[in-house]
Parts: C-alpha cells; structure tokens; sequence
C-alpha cells in the first residue's frame, strides 16, 4: 500500500505568504497579522499561527515576543550568511549525487533539464527558468540518500527564491546562465568528477551572491 502525502492546511496557508513574501507583495519589516490572515483566507488563527512557525523556520519571517510575525530584511549579512550555509549544502548534494547515482537514476533528472534547455530556446521568462532548477535540485535528493540534507534544503528554497527573486526585479538577465550551469552538472555527474561538480557548484552559488549583493547597493 502506497499513501499519499496531503499538504496540510497550515503548509498551505505557509505557501500561499510565503509566495507573497518572495514577491515582495508583503515587505521587509511588515508585520503579518493573524487575525486579518485569518479573516481574509477564513481559517483559524490557530492554523495561521502554525504557517508563521513553518515561515521561521524558513527563515521569511521573525517571531518577537509581543510583537507577532514580522517579515525578515533582507541585508549584504543577510546575503552573504545565507549563502556561505547555501553554497555548502548544495556542494554536499552535488558530490553525493555524483556519487550514489546508479542504472537510470537521472534519467528523471535529464528529462528535466531538457525541458529547461527548451524552455531558454522557446524565451520564457529567467524566472520560470530558475524554478525548474529548483526541480532539477529537487529530483535529486532521493540519490543523494540523505534525508537531513534534503529537509534543510527544502527549508532553504523559500528564502533563496526570495533574494533570486528581488535580483530578477531589478537586474533581468545579468544572473549567471543555468543552463549552462546545470549542463556542466549534468556532464560532471555522469562522469562521476566529484572535484568538478563541487567547484561548478561553488562558482555558481557565488556567482548569484554577487548579483544578489549588487541589487542591494543599488
């Protein structure tokens, strides 16, 4: 027997302003309160209550005592602490994968990044783009086998999302090519080059610090 795992509604309350908050359609700084979250999606404060934790621990908002919920900044430490961590996870995720993989293991993982290469040809959007990364990134934590790694990440996304996101908004296309990025995986993967993967994982997550820092001295 198979179960299949339903999204709770505090998950979905947590998605739908966590959404709002990469977006910038909820400021840095601004408090969320549950009452007016409460009324507006015609839940429980209890269920809110639980979002805003899920939304902590996704580093998208603060919990002060006697204040609530309010959206995080977003600062140069900020960034730069970010992806120090960020840079190291997906590091570890690159090398385990190249190293776990077996028989047709990323077959999933190529059939993606075709799409991603089709969908740069076709000129979608460099965010829709950036989101099939995070599925590539996504479809390879069952190779890399380790489920520690995988949840930090998965808690990571959101706030990563975030700061891509405020970059897109005022810098278009300067961001490294993912494409070409995701390629230079694919082939240091298969060749199982653990030394090659890791170093084009650290220069990309580099790369998009960069980007990221220029827009908040602008």
């Amino acid at each position: 027997m198979s179960f299949k795992v339903v999204e709770s509604l505090s998950e979905q309350i947590a998605t739908h302003l966590a959404s709002k908050i990469i977006r910038g359609e909820i400021k840095p700084g601004e408090r969320i309160q549950e009452l007016r979250i409460a009324g507006e999606l015609d839940v429980s404060r209890g269920s809110v209550r639980e979002a805003l934790l899920i939304l902590e621990r996704r580093h998208l908002v603060d919990i002060i005592p006697r204040r609530g919920a309010v959206v995080t900044e977003i600062t140069r430490s900020h960034v730069e602490n970010l992806y120090e961590v960020y840079g190291e996870l997906l590091e570890l995720l690159a090398v385990k994968v190249t190293e776990n993989w077996s028989g047709a293991d990323l077959d999933p993982l190529i059939k993606k990044f075709e799409v991603m290469r089709a969908a740069k040809i076709g000129g979608e959007h460099l965010e829709r783009i950036f989101e099939l990364g995070f599925e590539i990134m996504e479809q390879a934590y069952s190779i890399a086998k380790n489920v520690y790694l995988m949840e930090v990440l998965i808690n990571f996304k959101p706030v990563v999302q975030r700061t891509y996101y405020l970059a897109l908004k005022s810098k278009g296309g300067d961001f490294q090519d993912n494409v070409a990025f995701f390629e230079g995986i694919m082939e240091s993967v298969v060749t199982r080059n653990k030394e090659k993967s890791a170093q084009l994982v650290r220069s990309y997550v580099d790369t998009q610090k960069l980007e990221v820092l220029k827009t908040l001295d602008d």
